[in-house]
């Protein structure tokens, strides 16, 4: 995929799909030709799950979130629990990083095909925290708020392990 945020339409899907592709290959393009090794270094004291692989697959997980769980209304099937909210972050330490990257990006390519079946104005079939259903022109706000928050994330994390910047 071509990284880019300039949308080929100027409608309010293909600027908002635009967003996302754009915060998800930049994602992507922060791990590129990192080591296996700095993929899983928390180089922040205080963040000891800031890892490159937990943020990638934290990122993963909050798309099955928001777009299964609350968008289509499906049972939560996500790692975390109870006792341990941040597991998505946790497990990816044991993972290889291509695997997280891949399924990151086959995940991205189903939910594009979601979006693109359904209206923005659709409500989501779960309410949020305050009751209401929020509709999927919300969800992908919220979505790339989210990715590009953890871009930066992504940046600090990638300088820290290995001196790689500019991406």
């Amino acid at each position: 995929m071509t990284r880019t945020d300039t949308p080929a339409a100027w409608d309010e899907r293909t600027q908002l799909t635009t967003f996302l592709d754009y915060a998800r290959a930049t994602a992507l393009a922060k791990c590129e030709d990192v080591s296996a090794e700095n993929a899983v270094k928390a180089p922040l004291p205080g963040s000891p799950l800031m890892t490159l692989s937990g943020l990638i697959n934290h990122l993963r997980w909050v798309e099955y979130w928001w777009f299964q769980v609350v968008f289509l209304g499906e049972e939560d099937e996500g790692p975390w629990t109870d006792e341990d909210p941040d597991r998505e972050m946790r497990i990816a330490v044991d993972m290889p990083l291509a695997d997280v990257l891949r399924d990151y990006e086959e995940q991205s390519a189903r939910y594009r095909e979601l979006v693109a079946a359904n209206d923005l104005d659709t409500q989501a079939k779960r309410p949020i925290r305050d009751g209401r259903h929020p509709d999927l022109r919300w969800i992908l706000l919220h979505l790339i708020e989210e990715t590009a928050r953890h871009n930066g994330h992504l940046d600090i994390v990638r300088e820290l392990v290995d001196g790689a910047t500019g991406v």
